[in-house]
């Protein structure tokens, strides 16, 4: 609880420190809250907005008007209504004269206003001239009839409306921004058609559900035609929680081959759109366009060209994957927080709103005409008074000229009242004519039938409906348009993968003994013809396309893997992949492969231990790699071999003891890592002292031949002379011929 304040001997008042910053701050917030940055439900207006809008009208600067200096109208506002910097007002005071920013502008500028490539580009308030839009009389016309409270201005020498007697709800037709304190609102546009049928029908049937409403108003209509993608179900959702968001895609053809770009989401620039496009060509990301065009101009607001580099690109592909890369697909926030007729902010979904406004504008109307009705009676009754003084004429003439005060005579004589006696005596002579008395009667009679209207309407909650059903029909009709914004289901925008936007380029990619690496254009290349520094030599080549990844094994049995465009140029010695990866201390770069994702591959340890492995499953974009083949003790990888039909290709081991086993590769398993199963027997002891060990495994075809190389020596070996060393998986294979009990590398020929 608050504590009595306390007074110093001075007389000071003196409060605790947490309470004075306590109510200072929940004041502070409760001022930006309500009167600065949420709207208000009834006319959908900011403070500053109302008064802009207000002070306009003061000037009187309809929209038959002529225009004026902005610097007018600010000054009216600042010096009147509003003490906020001029700066704040004035760029208030251009959003509601910008087209693409307000789906109904409220005020019509000459002069430069902005650009939806730059709205804050618009000229300085001294040159620029405004005045209301017709569709500011929504919120004007009836001002002056009673509809609304009257408040004082800041200094109190002026009145100002509280709020303005909105005859739609501009709250959703034009939407709001804005961030309090702890709060915020997002509130998109609307369409006006739309939102006035869903009025007439909650007018009509007050049970009506949102699912009603929802045939009425489909979704936002910004004031740009991009397209709203975000299913139906899920902006159902969204009216009916009060929060959520909606994504809004540009719209665009093919002209000619070339992609035309003819509408933007809303607020987005054309110009950051073709920079955003240029930077990812810039990078290589979109190989497939090869220029950009802004062709926009006055007759075509949004025409931005996009080239493709010929007429065999999927240009369905790049637009999906323009879609998820720049602005040309943007999420909009929905908040629909708003203050109530209880002067308290709230998020409401669209029925709670609708049905509130809607309270608002009955209230409205019902104190538009009381007001008449009281305007009637008050004339009706000065207009008995009269009736009484032309039937008396000589009479009220005589106590005039006799009376010092005819006055309190008139009234005690014809029992008038002070109204009446004082309109009587402010009668002109020449409305004494004869012929005035005709004119009386005539409007005392179109009064009295007025007033009977205005008893009926009063007095009868369906003729209110009727009254207010027809009014906000005309106003549909006279200041609706088309929907902008079409709501249409699309595929979901997907940035495609750097495989994808690589050119297709045939590459050979060829790693050296010290674990240098490089990449030559073509597959005509011979790898052990390049350059190599001293000491270093060829010791493995891939075959690749540019836009595949290259796989490297360590001698722990790590896989890292690059993409083959991002390696150096083989005119040069390449770099060491050290530099691009941390492979364990002392562990070096010792094989290669590649190829499709789906491509198999023979991963094998020269203990005799392999398995199956797809390239995808090899792939470590990381720098330490990942843990692939686990190694026996004193083993070391082999070089993998490409496996092309698992059912009927054959795997060749050949040991350093001149042993041969060929199994089916179907034998073994298919893993993702691991050590594998045994392929050819071999001592364990024998693999740690290095007295024995498998020379290589190599993948043979049906049909296939293999080359054994021994020193100088080569022995030729058909697919009829390996079925010879056909073995049990794990067995010790069968003795080579004499001459090639130390083999140095297997060949398979192609």
């Amino acid at each position: 609880m608050d504590q009595e304040p306390q007074y110093n001997a001075e007389g000071v008042e003196q409060l605790p420190l947490r309470q004075f910053t306590e109510k200072a701050y929940l004041n502070y917030s409760m001022y930006v809250i309500l009167d600065r940055a949420l709207p208000f439900i009834g006319d959908g207006l900011k403070p500053v907005q109302r008064r802009i809008i207000y002070a306009m009208s003061e000037l009187g600067l309809s929209a038959a008007s002529k225009h004026k200096k902005s610097a007018r109208t600010v000054g009216d506002v600042l010096g009147k209504f509003h003490p906020h910097g001029d700066t704040a007002c004035y760029e208030a005071m251009v959003l509601m004269a910008q087209d693409f920013s307000y789906r109904y502008p409220l005020i019509d500028g000459q002069g430069n206003w902005g650009s939806p490539d730059d709205p804050k580009s618009f000229a300085a308030m001294r040159y620029t001239e405004a005045r209301l839009t017709p569709y500011a009389q929504i919120l004007l016309s009836e001002l002056g009839q009673g509809t609304v409270d009257w408040t004082a201005n800041f200094d109190g020498t002026l009145k100002e409306p509280a709020m303005l007697p909105a005859r739609l709800p501009n709250v959703l037709l034009n939407g709001a921004t804005g961030i309090a304190v702890g709060m915020a609102t997002d509130v998109p546009p609307h369409n006006l058609r739309e939102v006035a049928a869903a009025c007439i029908r909650l007018i009509e049937d007050p049970k009506a559900s949102l699912a009603d409403l929802s045939e009425h108003i489909p979704g936002p209509d910004f004031p740009t035609e991009a397209e709203i993608i975000t299913p139906r179900v899920e902006l159902q959702a969204l009216y009916r929680a009060g929060v959520g968001s909606v994504r809004l895609r540009a719209r665009w053809h093919k002209d000619q081959g070339a992609i035309v770009i003819t509408a933007l989401p809303y607020q987005v620039s054309g110009a950051r759109v073709l920079e955003q496009i240029a930077a990812q060509m810039q990078a290589k990301k979109l190989p497939w366009i090869e220029d950009l065009r802004d062709e926009s101009d006055h007759e075509n607001p949004t025409r931005l060209v996009v080239l493709p580099r010929s007429s065999r690109v999927d240009v369905e592909r790049v637009m999906l994957h323009l879609f998820a890369t720049t602005d040309l697909e943007r999420s909009y926030r929905v908040n629909l927080n708003l203050i109530g007729l209880d002067g308290r902010p709230r998020v409401k979904d669209l029925l709670t709103i609708l049905r509130e406004w809607l309270d608002y504008r009955f209230e409205t109307v019902r104190r538009r005409l009381q007001y008449r009705l009281d305007k009637v009676q008050e004339r009706l009754h000065l207009l008995e008074g009269l009736m009484t003084a032309y039937l008396n004429l000589d009479e009220v003439i005589r106590i005039i000229r006799s009376e010092d005060e005819p006055k309190p005579v008139l009234m005690e004589r014809f029992a008038l009242s002070e109204l009446q006696a004082d309109y009587i005596l402010d009668t002109k002579l020449r409305q004494l004519a004869r012929l005035e008395e005709m004119k009386i009667r005539d409007e005392q009679t179109q009064l009295a039938e007025e007033r009977e209207q205005l008893h009926k309407t009063l007095g009868s909650k369906q003729r209110m409906k009727t009254l207010i059903r027809k009014e906000i029909a005309a106003d549909a009709e006279k200041y609706g348009d088309e929907r902008r914004s079409p709501i249409v289901a699309r595929a979901a925008a997907e940035a495609m993968d750097e495989a994808e936007l690589t050119p297709s380029e045939p590459v050979t990619v060829v790693l050296s003994e010290k674990g240098w690496v490089r990449a030559a254009k073509g597959h005509d290349l011979n790898p052990a013809e390049l350059s190599y520094k001293a000491g270093d030599g060829f010791r493995q080549a891939v075959r690749l396309r540019s836009n595949q990844q290259a796989v490297f094994l360590d001698s722990a049995g790590r896989s890292y893997s690059l993409a083959a465009h991002t390696l150096p140029s083989a005119r040069g010695q390449g770099e060491p992949l050290t530099g691009r990866f941390n492979p364990p201390a002392g562990q070096s770069f010792v094989a290669l492969l590649g190829g499709e994702p789906e491509q198999w591959w023979l991963l094998a340890s020269d203990a005799g231990y392999g398995f199956r492995v797809q390239a995808k499953d090899l792939l470590a974009n990381k720098k330490a790699g990942k843990a692939v083949l686990t190694l026996p003790a004193g083993a070391r990888v082999l070089r993998p071999s490409v496996i092309a039909d698992a059912d009927t290709d054959r795997l060749v081991a050949v040991t350093s003891a001149g042993r041969m086993l060929v199994i089916s590769a179907n034998d073994l398993p298919e893993l993702t890592r691991g050590k594998g199963n045994k392929i050819i027997g071999i001592p364990s002891k024998a693999v740690a002292e290095r007295s024995e060990f498998v020379v290589d495994i190599v993948a043979v075809p049906q049909g296939g031949r293999l080359r054994l190389h021994s020193g100088k020596r080569h022995l030729n070996l058909r697919a009829a002379d390996l079925n010879a060393y056909e073995g049990e998986r794990g067995r010790r294979g069968n003795k080579l011929p004499r001459g090639f009990q130390n083999v140095d590398g297997i060949e398979r020929e192609h």
